[in-house]
C-alpha cells in the first residue's frame, strides 16, 4: 500500500505468530507522516498546564481572554470581556481561598455549570494549586452528579446553584452567581458552608505561593456516559493534556495557521467534555480570546454572529442546521441567484476535488457568492472543526465550500485526551474521513473475526487500537475496566476503522452494536441506522433486532415538515401527534424507509417489517441518548418494550 499520510514503524503480527492464546491479528504500526521522525514529547520544562496560562498572562496581559454576552433588559448586547491579567489574578485568589480551607494538591474539586468565564478560572484555580478538577453535569441522568461526587470523592465545588443535599464529601460549595441567606442556612445545616463567588474571592491573596506540579500530576478525571452502565472516570495526567495540546499546534504548523492573539474562538461544546476543554486549553497556550454562548440553542447562531470567531468546534448537529439554514435561504433567493450559487458552488467544489487549496480554488465567486454565505459563522471563521460523530459526506463538502474555511474532521474519546486521529484541513483525500493519527499516537488495527473485520486483508479493517503521549492513565478505582481496554500497552477503542488506500482512517463501525438474528445472520445496527437516517421523513431513528426473532423493528421519530407534508397531499387530517399514530402513516415511512434501503443495496434480513412514529426526540431527559446524542440502547429497549413487542407481533400476524 503506497500510504502518503502514514509512515509504518511495526510489523503486522499473525494471529498464528506467537501473539499469544486466542489474540486475533493485528495490523503494521503506523505514525502520522508530521510524526515520521519520532511521536512528540512534552518538552521538560513543562508541568502542568498552568505553566499556558501563567505564560500568556505574562506575555498577553491586556489582550481579551474571556467574554460573554452583556445582558441588558433581557436582551443579549455586545460581547464583554476579561483581560488575561484579570482572569489570572482572579484565578490565583480562588485558588488562594481553596488553599486557605484546606483543600490539598491532588484533593478534587468539582466544576458544574454551563461554559462561562467562571468555569475556565474555577479550572485554572485548581491548575495553580495542583488540584484535580472534575466536570460534574447533569445530561449523565439525574443520579450521576451525586454518583460522581462520592467516587471521585469531591470535597469543593463550584455549581451555579446550591447541591446541597448531595453528598457526603462535599464541604463547600461556592456559587457562580449570588446567593440567599435561606439557601447558606439550609446548606449550613447539612454541614456544608456555601460562598457566593464574590465572596469566594476575598478569602485568597495575590501572594501565596503556589506548590510544586509535576506533568505526572492528574490533572482532570472526566467521568464518560458510555452508553452501558455507571459513568466512568477518564483519569487524565497534566502531561497527557498537554501533549495533546502542542499536538494540535504542531499540526496547525505543519498544514495551516496556528493561533495567536488577534485569533478568537467561539466556545458552546462542554467544557465537561474534553473537546472544548483541549480547545480552550490550546487558545490560552497562544494568548486568543475565547467567546462564549449564551447558553440556550435557540441564540446559537445569533451569538456566533456577533462575536465573529476566526476559529470553531462544532458537531455535526450544529453544521446540519447551517447547511439547512444556508440551502432554504439560497432557494428563496430568487431563480438567478439560486442559479450564480449553483455554478459558483461546482465550480469551487470541481476545484477543491483537483486539490487546489481553498484560498486558490475560486476567489472570484469567494467574493461574489460566498462572502454572503460565509456570514452564516460571522464571516471570520478560518479554522473549522468537527468532532463527536460522523459528519455527512454532503455537509462536509458544503461546508468546506461555503464558509471559506478549512475544515478538518476529528475523531476522539476522552481516553484518547480528545482527537486522536484528524484529518489536515485542506487536503481534499481526506474528506470523508478522519484522516491520520495525531503526532502524540501510534496507531494500528486489530482484527474483529467474530464481525468479519480483518486488519491484514487488501483493505484493512478493524478495531482501532492506540499507544503514545496523549493517552488517559485509566478509569478512576476501576482497575478492572482499565485492564479490559489497556492489553500489551495498546489502548483498544472499541471502534472499526477502515483503512484508505492513501493512509486516511475511516470510523466505520462500533465493536459492541452487533447481535445475530435468529436465523444466524449478523446484523451491524449503526450501520443500518445510518443508511435509514438518509431517507428525508427521518428525523432519529432507533433499529432493533435480537437472537430470537428473525427480522428488524425500528422506533422512528419522523421529520415533522415531511410527515406534515405528505398528510396535506393525501387529504389526512391531524396534528403531528395524531400523524404518528395514523396507520397510513406508518405504512408510509415504513415503505420510504425500505426503499431507502434498497437503494442503499441493504440485504433483505436488513430490511424494517414494522416501525413505531414517535413524536418526541430522543432526549437526554429520558436518558435515551448520551450528551453527544450517541443511542443508549438497553434504555430504548426499556421504554418501548411494549411497542417493540407489539411490533413483533403485528409483522408476524400479517405475515400469517
Amino acid at each position: 500500500m503506497a500510504m502518503e499520510y502514514l509512515v509504518k514503524v511495526g510489523e503486522a503480527e499473525d494471529s498464528s505468530s506467537g501473539r499469544g492464546e486466542g489474540k486475533p491479528s493485528a495490523g503494521p504500526v503506523y505514525r502520522s507522516i508530521y510524526a515520521k521522525d519520532g511521536l512528540l514529547e512534552l518538552p521538560s520544562h513543562l508541568h502542568s498546564p498552568w505553566q499556558f496560562f501563567s505564560d500568556s498572562a505574562a506575555k498577553y496581559a491586556n489582550n481579551p481572554m474571556l467574554g460573554r454576552r452583556k445582558i441588558i433588559d433581557s436582551k443579549a448586547g455586545s460581547y464583554a470581556w476579561l483581560t488575561y491579567n484579570q482572569v489570572y489574578d482572579s484565578a490565583l485568589r480562588i485558588g488562594s481561598a481553596m488553599r486557605s480551607l484546606g483543600v490539598n494538591p491532588g484533593d478534587r474539586c468539582g466544576i458544574y455549570g454551563s461554559n462561562s468565564p467562571q468555569w475556565i478560572t474555577a479550572m485554572e484555580a485548581c491548575n495553580s494549586q495542583a488540584v484535580t478538577y472534575v466536570p460534574l453535569y447533569d445530561t449523565l441522568g439525574a443520579n450521576a452528579v451525586e454518583f460522581i461526587i462520592n467516587h471521585a470523592e469531591v470535597s469543593i465545588a463550584f455549581v451555579l446553584s446550591c447541591l446541597s443535599n448531595c453528598c457526603s464529601n462535599l464541604r463547600t460549595i461556592i456559587s457562580f452567581g449570588d446567593i440567599s441567606a435561606l439557601q447558606k442556612k439550609e446548606a449550613e445545616e447539612l454541614g456544608v458552608s456555601c460562598y457566593s463567588w464574590e465572596e469566594f474571592s476575598q478569602l485568597g491573596s495575590l501572594d501565596s505561593e503556589l506548590p510544586p506540579k509535576q506533568k505526572t500530576d492528574i490533572c482532570t478525571i472526566m467521568y464518560t456516559s458510555g452508553t452501558t452502565g455507571e459513568p466512568k472516570g477518564v483519569i487524565i495526567t497534566n502531561g497527557a493534556l498537554m501533549a495533546e495540546v502542542l499536538s494540535v499546534d504542531h499540526l496547525l504548523s505543519q498544514t495551516d495557521r496556528v493561533l495567536d492573539e488577534e485569533d478568537t474562538y467561539f466556545s458552546f461544546l462542554p467544557l465537561a467534555h474534553i473537546y472544548d476543554q483541549v480547545i480552550a486549553n490550546y487558545c490560552i497556550h497562544k494568548g486568543a480570546s475565547i467567546g462564549f454562548w449564551q447558553g440556550d440553542v435557540r441564540f446559537l447562531m445569533e451569538d456566533l454572529q456577533e462575536l465573529k470567531p476566526t476559529m470553531l468546534c462544532g458537531v455535526p448537529r450544529v453544521y446540519d442546521r447551517i447547511y439547512s439554514g444556508t440551502m432554504s435561504r439560497v432557494s428563496s433567493s430568487g431563480v438567478l441567484r439560486k442559479k450564480l450559487f449553483d455554478f459558483a458552488y461546482s465550480y469551487k467544489l470541481g476545484n477543491l476535488e483537483k486539490g487546489i487549496a481553498q484560498a486558490k480554488a475560486a476567489p472570484f465567486f469567494d467574493k461574489l457568492v460566498f462572502e454572503k454565505t460565509k456570514l452564516a459563522f460571522g464571516g471570520r471563521v478560518r479554522i473549522l472543526l468537527s468532532g463527536a460523530a460522523p459528519l455527512p459526506r454532503h455537509v462536509e463538502d458544503f461546508l468546506r465550500v461555503i464558509s471559506c474555511s478549512t475544515l478538518s474532521q476529528g475523531y476522539g474519546l476522552t481516553e484518547s485526551c480528545g482527537g486522536c486521529f484528524t484529518s489536515i484541513g485542506d487536503i481534499y483525500p481526506m474528506v470523508g474521513t478522519v484522516g491520520v493519527p495525531m503526532t502524540t499516537i501510534e496507531a494500528r488495527l486489530e482484527s474483529v473475526p467474530e464481525m468479519g473485520y480483518d486488519a491484514l486483508a487488501s483493505v484493512p479493517r478493524g478495531e482501532i487500537c492506540l499507544r503514545g503521549n496523549s493517552l488517559f492513565s485509566g478509569y478512576h478505582k476501576r482497575e478492572d475496566l482499565t485492564r479490559e481496554v489497556l492489553v500489551d500497552g495498546w489502548f483498544h477503542t472499541g471502534d472499526i476503522g477502515e483503512l484508505q488506500p492513501n493512509g486516511a482512517m475511516k470510523i466505520i463501525d462500533r465493536k459492541k452494536n452487533i447481535f445475530k438474528l435468529s436465523q444466524g445472520e449478523y446484523v451491524a445496527v449503526e450501520n443500518l441506522e445510518n443508511t435509514y437516517s438518509r431517507c428525508p421523513l427521518v428525523a432519529s431513528i432507533w433499529v432493533y433486532g435480537n437472537s430470537f426473532e428473525s427480522f428488524l423493528v425500528a422506533v422512528v421519530v419522523p421529520d415533522k415538515q415531511a410527515i406534515e407534508e405528505w398528510a396535506k397531499q393525501h387529504n389526512v387530517t391531524g396534528d403531528y401527534q395524531a400523524l404518528c399514530e395514523n396507520q397510513k402513516a406508518r405504512n408510509y415511512v415504513l415503505d420510504e424507509l425500505n426503499s431507502t434501503g434498497k437503494k442503499h443495496q441493504l440485504k433483505g434480513f436488513e430490511m424494517l417489517k414494522g416501525v413505531h412514529l414517535e413524536p418526541v426526540p430522543f432526549g437526554i431527559e429520558r436518558d435515551l441518548v448520551t450528551p453527544t446524542f450517541k443511542l443508549k440502547r438497553p434504555q430504548l429497549l426499556k421504554y418501548y418494550k411494549e411497542r417493540v413487542d407489539q411490533l413483533y407481533s403485528e409483522a408476524k400476524e400479517s405475515k400469517a
